[in-house]
Order: structure tokens, then C-alpha cells, then sequence
């Protein structure tokens, strides 16, 4: 299978810095990966979402594979065609999804059968349908194995019981994805939060063969501190020359987080669905522009951050847009948010790279730890 090439360029402690190369385009790493579940990063253009700095973005299979339907996209000329998106894309595999949204889901040892959040009618996803559904009809340059999602918290044997599950279903997503050119496939590892199950699901999926290595199981309610301990937990076990992509996370501390810890490639909802409800995040903290305090604000979003959403438009006119209900206010959040996801992982890239980068950790920190003791603004 082709594995696209991984360079390393600079590392500080386990925090590293480098390219991945596709035929579409070159991600640089730590990676942040804005999230296009229908085929859109909601409220915005993907020229928005590429002159915000983001070199690659996510594709939902569970989502497309109901509406329009994959068969349809690839009718349409592929997602990369439909969707306007022209560099790197990568998508899930639709598991995560059939957990959390799929009613009266049906799990067997070879797939899961669901029906429809929208409508109710009856699916069947396996490994290789999911492979044919994102290599094939999406078009996707970077696929995902088909896995297990366990509920947080589980008890070890069910942990145990489903990360040798998506071992198997990692087996047979590589063998529906076969030899490729210009696409590549990355399995996951499962193992909940337990030390020996993770330990036994990073050696086994490392051992498979894959182009790259997700840590799954994460952003399921289990919060900060388990987050940053199971990465410790696992990364150890990890092959150094792999990518490695933390899925669904996450907030801006996760982040620098992750990356302190060796993670390169990050996805989640979180700028567009924080936007769409009137939440900025910004250098100095989130802010939440619902509040009162801000309709008389005149000071921009946070003119660190290159966008003109970030810096043109007055936090006053943000507010009265939300209480108006106008849709210029989701979009104009939405936008800042995307951007200013994408200056975090541009300077910590920078960071990395000129040896600074556990003293933007610590300094990222202490600001944002405290933002959390200042009295909550009525409103």
C-alpha cells in the first residue's frame, strides 16, 4: 500500500514539526484538519477555510453516504469536485457516527447494520464498504479503517472485546483498499483508557501496515486529564515515522497538549459549531458574544489573528447580529474561528521550529487557566 512520504523536520522534547506529502499538496504538521461533514465546512467558502491556513480538511462519510449518497458524489465527479475543495482530504470512516447518531445499530463480526438518523431507512456498513465508499466514491486521499467505538466509561473486557474487533476490521480494510498510487489508508487504535489495552491495539494496528496511526476512543466525555493520559499511554507504542492523528479533538489546550505529547493531526467540529452559537476563541480565551458586555464593545474579535472577521468587525456588531438572529454572525464567528485554529497550529509549528515551543505551552496555559477564575459576565 502507498504510504505518502513523512518528514520530520524539526522536534522539541516529544512536540515535532514537519510535512506530510500527498499528490494533492503537502499538510504541514501538527495538523489542524477543519471539518466539511456534508460536504461543507458549515458557513463558509472553502476559500475561506484555505486562505484561513488550512491545508486539508474532513469528509464524513456517514453523513454523504445518506445524503446526496456516495454513489451520487462519485456520479458528480468525486467530493473533491462537488464540494470545491482542491487540496488534501481526508474522511472518516462513518463508525463514530453510526455510534452516536444511528438508530437501533445492529453490531456483528462483520459490520453494523443502522438505520437513518434522517429518515429511518436501513444500512449496512463493513470494512469494505466504508473503503469503497471513501477511496472510491468520495475520492478520499487519505481513508480510514472501519472500527468499534466504545462508550466511555467501559469495563476491560468490552474494551478488550472491541479493539480486537477493529484489529480485524483494520485487516480487512486493508485488503478492500489494496494497492493504490495516490491514496492511503490509516487504521486506529481503541483500548479505552486502560494502559495494557492500548498498549496491545498501538502494537497490533502499527504491525498492520498502515500509512499513518489514529488514536481513537477519544473525545467521549472523558475529559482533559484522561485525554492527555491515554495519549501518554500510547504514544510510547507508536512508530516514530508514522503520522499520528488524534480524532475529534478538540479544544485549543487539547491541542497544544497533544502536540507537547507527539501528535500531529487534529480534526473537530468545534470552530464552526462554537461559531454558530455565538462563541469566539480567541488568544486570550473564548468569548462568549451573547453577553451583554459587548454590545457597546468596539474592539475587534482579536486583531492578533489574520482574518478579516477577526479584525474588521466590532464586537458590538457581532452581539447585535446574535440577538438580531442574522445569519452574517454565525458565519462571520464561524470564520474567526477557522482561522484562529489555524494561527495556533501556525505558531506552534513555528514554535517547534525555532525551540520555543514549551515556553508557548506554558505561556498558553497560564493565560487560558486564567480566563477560567474571572467572574462569569452576566448576560
Amino acid at each position: 500500500m502507498t504510504t505518502f512520504p513523512f518528514e520530520i523536520s524539526v522536534r522539541e522534547g516529544k512536540a515535532r514539526t514537519g510535512r506530510l506529502k500527498t499528490p494533492r499538496g503537502d499538510i504541514r504538521t501538527p495538523a489542524f484538519m477543519p471539518v466539511g461533514t456534508a460536504g461543507t465546512v458549515k458557513a463558509l467558502y472553502m476559500d475561506q477555510v484555505k486562505g484561513a491556513g488550512a491545508d486539508i480538511i474532513l469528509g464524513n462519510t456517514y453523513h454523504l453516504m445518506l445524503r446526496p449518497g456516495a454513489e451520487r458524489v462519485k456520479k458528480l465527479g468525486g467530493l473533491h469536485k462537488f464540494s470545491g475543495w482542491r487540496g488534501p482530504m481526508l474522511t472518516d470512516s462513518g463508525g463514530f457516527q453510526v455510534w452516536s447518531l444511528a438508530q437501533l445499530r445492529k453490531m456483528d463480526g462483520d459490520g453494523v447494520t443502522f438505520q437513518s438518523h434522517i429518515d429511518g431507512s436501513t444500512h449496512r456498513l463493513t470494512p469494505a464498504r466504508s473503503i469503497e465508499i471513501q477511496a472510491d466514491l468520495l475520492g478520499a486521499d487519505i481513508s480510514m479503517q472501519l472500527d468499534e467505538c466504545t462508550n466511555f466509561p467501559c469495563t476491560h473486557e468490552e474494551a478488550a472485546r472491541s479493539l480486537e474487533l477493529s484489529l480485524r476490521w483494520g485487516e480487512r480494510s486493508l485488503d478492500a483498499f489494496g494497492a493504490r498510487d495516490s491514496q492511503t489508508l490509516f487504521g486506529i487504535i481503541q483500548g479505552s483508557n486502560f494502559p495494557d489495552l492500548r498498549e496491545r491495539s498501538a502494537k497490533g494496528v502499527a504491525a498492520q501496515g498502515f500509512g499513518g496511526i489514529a488514536l481513537g476512543g477519544l473525545a467521549v466525555g472523558e475529559g482533559h486529564a484522561q485525554m492527555c493520559a491515554t495519549i501518554d499511554m500510547t504514544v510510547p507504542h507508536l512508530p516514530d515515522h508514522m503520522p499520528r492523528y488524534v480524532m475529534g479533538v478538540g479544544k485549543p489546550i487539547d491541542l497544544v497538549e497533544s502536540v507537547a505529547r507527539g501528535i500531529d493531526m487534529f480534526d473537530c467540529v468545534l470552530p464552526t459549531r462554537s461559531g454558530r452559537h455565538g462563541q469566539a476563541w480567541t488568544w486570550d480565551g473564548p468569548l462568549n458574544l451573547n453577553n451583554a458586555k459587548f454590545a457597546e464593545d468596539m474592539g475587534p474579535l482579536d486583531e492578533a489573528v489574520d482574518c478579516p472577521a477577526s479584525r474588521d468587525y466590532t464586537r458590538a456588531y457581532l452581539h447585535h447580529l446574535f440577538k438580531a438572529g442574522e445569519y452574517l454572525g454565525p458565519m462571520l464567528l464561524s470564520w474567526h474561528n477557522t482561522a484562529f485554529f489555524q494561527a495556533l497550529m501556525a505558531e506552534m509549528r513555528a514554535a517547534i521550529a525555532e525551540g520555543r515551543f514549551e515556553a508557548l505551552r506554558a505561556e498558553l496555559s497560564a493565560r487560558w487557566e486564567s480566563t477560567k477564575s474571572k467572574p462569569k459576565a452576566e448576560g
